[in-house]
């Protein structure tokens, strides 16, 4: 997951983005995010984005179960660029955003006229999402812990694998993928983004398949008394 010549460098980020609020929803650094857009509020979001930089940040509200219409949200988010963009006949935008860079949120800017949030971010303590290499990443990944839970994990969720595509993705893609995928809590996907590296996300997401593999058996043991 090499740059392209299409991502901004640090001092080229804007100081301003629009915000798209998703609990349980993970974007990382060079990761892919396809998104179904139907609201009217994220449909002038999406069409704003595209006529400038077409960077949207991801970002989770702190309450998942929270129904306010400007739910608090948590201070750390990812940008991304659309990459991919394209519209169906019932008025929807189908759209991917491809990772850039994390975020601390500074302020929280005036609704914009199209309805969505906006806010100031700051860039700078995650200057190193820009610079990540495959090279870099090389060595991070205890594979063959992670490959032993993923086939327990994905047995009880009833997730089918490619194991040979798998075994042959570079580690920073391999982390990617699975922390934005598996249908981890939205607490869980928010210490995924903060995590200050990719070795230290590739133990944190071992460590969750592994808590949720030993939750399961103990579900199943208590099913199993009475």
């Amino acid at each position: 997951m090499s740059r392209t010549p299409f991502e901004p460098n640090l001092d080229r980020l804007p100081r301003e983005i629009p915000v798209f609020p998703l609990s349980g929803v993970l974007l990382l650094p060079r990761g892919r995010l396809p998104l179904n857009i139907f609201e009217p509020r994220y449909l002038a979001m999406v069409e704003d984005a595209l006529a400038g930089d077409r960077m949207i940040g991801m970002i989770q509200p702190t309450d998942p179960a929270s129904r306010a219409k400007a739910p608090a949200l948590y201070e750390t988010g990812c940008a991304g660029r659309i990459t991919a963009f394209s519209e169906t006949d019932d008025g929807r935008f189908l759209i991917t955003l491809t990772g850039v860079c994390r975020f601390s949120v500074l302020r929280e800017l005036p609704m914009a006229d199209g309805g969505y949030r906006r806010v100031a971010p700051a860039w700078e303590r995650f200057a190193a999402d820009l610079q990540a290499d495959e090279a870099d990443a090389a060595g991070t990944l205890d594979r063959e812990r992670l490959t032993a839970g993923l086939k327990c994990y994905f047995k009880a969720h009833g997730i089918s694998a490619n194991w040979e595509h798998i075994e042959c993705t570079p580690d920073e893609r391999l982390v990617t993928s699975l922390a934005m995928v598996c249908p981890f809590e939205a607490c869980e996907k928010q210490a995924l983004l903060e995590a200050p590296d990719l070795a230290e996300r590739a133990k944190l997401l071992i460590a969750l398949i592994e808590m949720a593999i030993l939750d399961g058996r103990e579900g199943d043991r208590t099913s199993h008394r009475h």
